[in-house]
């Protein structure tokens, strides 16, 4: 006697092409213009509504991990999300770094995994995981509709709309959304015999948006941090500002409002050539003597917080005695040392320009009462100058020591990975993105990219603050850039993303991948290990240098390379990156370095050379303020 076994139901293609065509439209109409892509046969539906829909760019990536970072790179550089396609199984398993980065950095990103239907669930079938809440907290929003049917089409705009909704305008901020799409097989449709795509609303716009409020600071919460919290003229403060700090204008107006001056992270879009904007802080922040003695009485802290532990441990430090404002448009807890006496939730741009006008309303700049007087005006004077004389002479120092004995500014000595960083950030064009890798690249620029009039747009996977995905993240960044777009990465956060090089060969999209090659993890030569175990102990597990050649890999994969030898050929770094830039489309330049104990000799040196010139600012005359005064 036989035993029937049950067949599995068969899907509507027809139906299932609809549902995902009606999707793909739904985005388009809320903004959304590109899709990543990876092969799969469970995301059939999906992929093919994307290539057919007009508004949609299609970029197909072969690793899901590679895809992931492109989607997040194409969020960070255009504030709109890109949707990111993979089948099922762990294809969906390899985003969960990019969800991670984009739900810590505040990036909006669509992830749609196809799934295997309920029956197929649990029971063994091939290629399936259990994909429910599968990145954990880290998206803004989880859906899993269930297979497409006839009854659940009055949702599928709705739920295209709230997903771009939440992942831009989400209470907790811009982030990823998850989408959980499982189709039954058959897996090719047409989407007019399953009923086409219908029911948009009129004119073309999305089916139901998010209007985002601009949190404005209320006449309270300002007269609160004036009288209360000290935020006022005359008061020894300093503002801090990192990515997301708000227009930079209106961090110089309450810089200016309040005769404070600004800690500029490159990210900040604040490394500007103007008076009271502090850049080489990590520098001035190394001299003993001068952090001692300009101690703040109050910080604001604006935007995400600088790498550097020299700056941190600084701003952290003024909470124990002082007031350390922390602002954020979205109410996030950012403070990992426990020292922030008051958070703001506001728009950063809103503050700063409120605040302004608020404290000019109180203290106009000829007040002689309360505080006010011609001694108070000359403690804040002096306060300001201060910091601006140790700002000159410190980016003096910085250009003498990298200078290499000549007359030139910085650029005429070898190429060193902190001249690399300042020389980087001096050429890029001011219409162009860099795009900067965690470990010492983002480091090295904060620390040594001097101010400009017009610097270029600084962007850094600093959520996690791994280098993770670092070539795909400014893979995404170009194709959601307006101009040119330059990275700067080590060569094992080259080496550890390879796989986005795949695909991208002889393309017409602006990305010159600049690669600091010093031969392995440079970052731990600083820290406790390096000094601890033994030489041939530190490298396998720390220094890891690796065997394949970084520009022979390039080439391998048919990028045009240019091999340069920093310190035989110094001038070549400039040549190569003007000419690429001039000729579009993707390379590579690889910049040989010194090896990774001589870096860590040539940053103490130029660290030493700093302190130096910083601690003599007190016993200078005012009148030798240079720049920044």
């Amino acid at each position: 006697m036989s035993v029937p076994t049950p067949a599995q139901p068969a899907g509507d293609a027809d139906l299932q092409a609809a549902f995902a065509a009606t999707l793909v439209d739904e985005w388009a109409r809320g903004g959304v213009a590109h899709a990543v892509v990876c092969p799969g046969s469970r995301s059939t539906p999906l992929a093919l509504a994307l290539a057919a829909h007009p508004g949609m760019e299609v970029h197909v990536r072969l690793d899901e991990r590679s895809a992931g970072f492109t989607a997040l790179g194409i969020g960070l550089a255009s504030g709109r999300p890109a949707v990111v396609v993979t089948t099922s199984g762990t294809a969906a398993a390899e985003l969960h770094p990019a969800v991670v980065e984009a739900d810590l950095s505040g990036v909006p990103m669509l992830v749609c995994t196809a799934d295997r239907p309920p029956e197929l669930r649990d029971v063994g079938a091939p290629q399936t995981i259990d994909q429910t809440h599968l990145f954990g907290r880290s998206p803004r929003w989880f859906a899993d509709p269930g297979v497409p049917d006839g009854a659940s089409r009055g949702s599928w705009r709705s739920l295209a709309a709230r997903a771009v909704a939440d992942a831009t305008a989400h209470p907790y901020g811009p982030g990823p959304v998850h989408l959980n799409l499982p189709f039954r097989e058959p897996l090719l449709g047409d989407p007019g015999r399953g009923g086409g795509v219908d029911g948009g609303r009129s004119g073309g716009g999305p089916w139901q948006v998010v209007a985002p409020g601009i949190v404005a600071p209320t006449e309270g919460v300002l007269s609160h941090l004036v009288d209360s919290a000290g935020i006022r003229p005359g008061v020894r403060g300093l503002l801090v500002a990192g990515a997301g700090c708000g227009s930079p204008a209106a961090v110089l107006a309450l810089s200016r409002a309040l005769r404070w001056p600004v800690l500029a992270d490159p990210r900040s879009g604040v490394r500007l050539d103007e008076p009271g904007v502090i850049g080489a802080a990590d520098g001035i922040l190394r001299s003993g003597r001068f952090a001692s003695a300009h101690v703040p009485e109050c910080i604001i802290r604006l935007g995400e917080p600088w790498a550097s532990k020299v700056v941190n441990g600084f701003v952290s430090a003024v909470g124990a005695g002082g007031t350390n404002v922390v602002l954020d448009p979205y109410g996030r807890w950012s403070d990992p040392q426990r020292t922030t006496s008051t958070f703001v939730r506001s728009d950063p741009t809103s503050f700063c320009l409120d605040l302004a006008g608020h404290l000019l309303d109180r203290h106009p700049p000829d007040a002689a009462a309360d505080g006010e007087g011609p001694q108070a005006r000359q403690g804040e004077a002096d306060w300001w100058h201060r910091w601006c004389r140790a700002e000159a002479r410190a980016w003096a120092a910085i250009t003498a020591e990298l200078s290499g004995g000549t007359e030139r500014s910085g650029d005429g000595g070898p190429l060193t990975e902190p001249a690399l960083a300042y020389r980087l950030f001096s050429r890029v064009p001011s219409e162009a993105t860099l795009v900067v890798s965690s470990s010492m690249p983002v480091r090295d620029v904060e620390a040594f990219a001097a101010p400009r009039s017009r610097p270029p747009r600084v962007l850094s996977n600093r959520g996690a603050n791994g280098i993770d995905g670092v070539v795909s993240t400014a893979l995404g960044v170009a194709i959601g850039a307006p101009g040119p777009v330059v990275a700067f990465v080590g060569d094992l956060a080259f080496l550890h993303d390879v796989s986005a090089l795949v695909g991208s060969e002889g393309s017409d999209i602006p990305l010159i991948v600049v690669v600091a090659d010093n031969g392995g993890g440079g970052i731990f030569s600083f820290l406790d290990p390096a000094s601890a175990l033994d030489a041939a102990t530190f490298d396998r597990l720390f220094g890891t240098p690796q065997s394949p050649d970084v520009a022979a890999v390039a080439a391998g994969f048919g990028w045009p390379v240019d091999d340069l030898d920093g310190g035989a050929d110094p001038a070549g770094l400039e040549e190569a990156l003007d000419r690429r830039l001039a000729g579009g489309g993707s390379s590579v330049i690889r910049v040989r370095l010194p090896g990774r104990s001589e870096n860590v000799a040539v940053h103490h040196r130029l660290n030493a050379a700093i302190v130096d010139a910083v601690d003599a600012v007190d016993a200078e005359e005012p009148a030798q303020q240079g720049r920044g005064s």
